[in-house]
């Protein structure tokens, strides 16, 4: 799987911001109408593939702030569920 995000890393990562910006554009648009748990799995997963070529690339500037968002991500889902 790494050889292949490192045959198209600049593809991955262009899906990963492509999902990014519309999740956030989504909850810009609909504010509280917005379908929370969705956008935060969409938004949890382009954190995902964002780490994963940052940590590829070593950067680590990205890998902390997409693991952040990872993090995120994961606070959200579970408000979203009403967990916490």
């Amino acid at each position: 799987m790494n050889a292949f995000i490192l045959r198209n890393i600049k593809d991955v990562e262009l899906v990963g911001v492509g999902m990014r910006i519309t999740s956030f554009t989504i909850v810009s648009w609909l504010g509280p109408d917005s379908p929370f748990l969705p956008i935060w799995l969409f938004n949890s997963l382009d954190a995902i593939i964002l780490s994963w070529c940052a940590v590829l690339r070593k950067d680590l500037a990205y890998t902390l702030l997409n693991c952040f968002w990872i993090a995120v991500g994961i606070v959200g889902v579970l408000r979203s569920l009403q967990v916490i």
